[in-house]
């Protein structure tokens, strides 16, 4: 991946994660964090991950923003109304954030193999080692998961059922 490309994704996906924290409509955040989503599926294809970029774009940019936008009309969320910011904690926020991106800059310096290439993918069929993976190594904490989501999908239902008068 050329480091050009990485910064127009990055950026970008820096940018709607932005957006997600300040709309203030809910539904207008739950589309920027799809955006969002696109970006970081787009890091995945540029990194020859194939099959992470195609299930992140399915997955998450598609079933679970469904989801949050569903959860969303349902409650009637409203447009949050504008409030005064308060100055200390804006200054706190932006001094840990400072903190945080030196350290990840340290970090990252000292690390030796923190400035050589990504190497190159070699797994050409990467599609059935995740598939053999996941039922023979991960077989019970998927069947868990899907009980749960099953479970989820029960309770959103019985939940916004209205009772008739």
């Amino acid at each position: 991946m050329t480091p050009v490309l990485f910064w127009v994704f990055a950026l970008f996906m820096l940018g709607f994660g932005c957006a997600v924290v300040f709309n203030r409509n809910p539904v207008a955040s739950a589309l920027s964090l799809v955006m969002s989503f696109l970006g970081l599926a787009a890091l995945y294809i540029t990194l020859d991950a194939y099959f992470i970029g195609t299930i992140q774009i399915l997955v998450y940019a598609g079933a679970v923003m469904v989801l949050f936008l569903f959860i969303i009309m349902l409650l009637d969320l409203r447009a949050e109304e504008r409030r005064k910011f308060n100055l200390l904690a804006i200054v706190g926020g932006l001094v840990v954030t400072a903190g945080f991106i030196i350290q990840m800059a340290v970090v990252v310096k000292r690390l030796p193999f923190g400035s050589r290439p990504f190497p190159p993918v070699t797994q050409i069929d990467d599609v059935r080692s995740v598939g053999t993976t996941l039922f023979s190594s991960y077989n019970l904490p998927f069947q868990v998961i899907g009980a749960l989501l099953l479970v989820a999908t029960i309770g959103v239902v019985v939940l916004s059922k209205r009772e008739l008068k």
